[in-house]
């Protein structure tokens, strides 16, 4: 299970994220055993500027969608040589060029918040992350073999993505990180159903 980190993250983000860490993957690993800080999840916001309209859940929504993304990304770029069908070639190149869009907006954002640039989950197996174990599984397969674990894992994916952006869109308080956050939802809401044909 991957919630032990769940304890010290639901303080800092209520309920952005007590549901994100609260709940399991679509394989089993080991999980980390050194909980998060709630002053690592933040990190240091400065006060002046743009930085002061970022709330705490801004911040740690955004240091978590890019650790989510950073660990998809692998599995995306995985897709042509692991698998020769083309709807799935189309949907993982899809996919990882938005997600590496998000991602870029998102280190922006933070870096306007005045948060450290350090991965304050570094190390944690949470819901929606793939681990570097899976990945090797990933390695080993090919064809619908592959297909069907990236499927699990991508779904596993979307899944968490949606909901802690939709929890973002309720709790976060700077306008540019909602707006991401509601662009999240729509996107993984979309790309969800499109799997869903892909892996029926």
């Amino acid at each position: 299970m991957r919630a032990l980190v769940g304890a010290s993250m639901s303080l800092f983000l209520a309920a952005l994220l007590v549901t994100a860490c609260a709940t399991g993957s679509p394989t089993t690993t080991a999980p980390s055993t050194a909980a998060p800080s709630i002053a690592g999840l933040a990190g240091s916001v400065s006060p002046s500027g743009s930085a002061s309209l970022f709330s705490p859940t801004d911040v740690a929504w955004l240091q978590l969608t890019v650790a989510m993304n950073e660990r998809l990304l692998p599995v995306l770029d995985m897709v042509p040589s692991r698998t020769t069908d083309p709807a799935w070639q189309t949907f993982a190149a899809r996919l990882g060029t938005a997600h590496r869009a998000d991602l870029s907006t998102a280190r922006r954002l933070l870096s306007e918040s005045g948060a450290p640039a350090t991965n304050p989950h570094e190390g944690h197996d949470m819901p929606g992350m793939v681990t570097e174990q899976e990945l090797t599984t990933l390695r080993s397969v090919t064809g619908v073999a592959f297909q069907r674990l990236a499927g699990q894992h991508v779904r596993a994916h979307l899944q968490q993505a949606v909901r802690i952006a939709a929890a973002e869109q309720r709790n976060g308080g700077y306008p540019a990180t909602t707006a991401l956050a509601t662009e999240v939802v729509r996107a993984g809401d979309a790309e969800l159903t499109r799997l869903d044909r892909l892996t029926p």
